[in-house]
């Protein structure tokens, strides 16, 4: 399955805590910025990008689980 969504981190915290929920998840994950893609699981890559505008989800995975736990960064 294929899912797009737009996301947001309001601190420090809610990042580590997206990494943490991602780290274990099967499938392939990154995260837009712009004209700026990173892994979604790299916690350096989002740090690169600008975390003060609404960043894209781009998700491919057959987890329905993964899609609920997107839920808690969904703007």
């Amino acid at each position: 399955m294929r899912k797009s969504m737009s996301i947001q981190f309001k601190d420090y915290e809610t990042v580590e805590r997206f990494s943490k929920d991602i780290a274990n998840m099967k499938g392939e994950f990154d995260l837009v910025s712009g004209r700026k893609v990173v892994d979604a699981k790299s916690f350096l890559g989002i740090f690169s990008l600008d975390l003060s505008a609404p960043l894209t989800l781009n998700a491919v995975t057959d987890d329905a689980q993964a899609l609920a736990v997107f839920q808690r960064y969904v703007v």
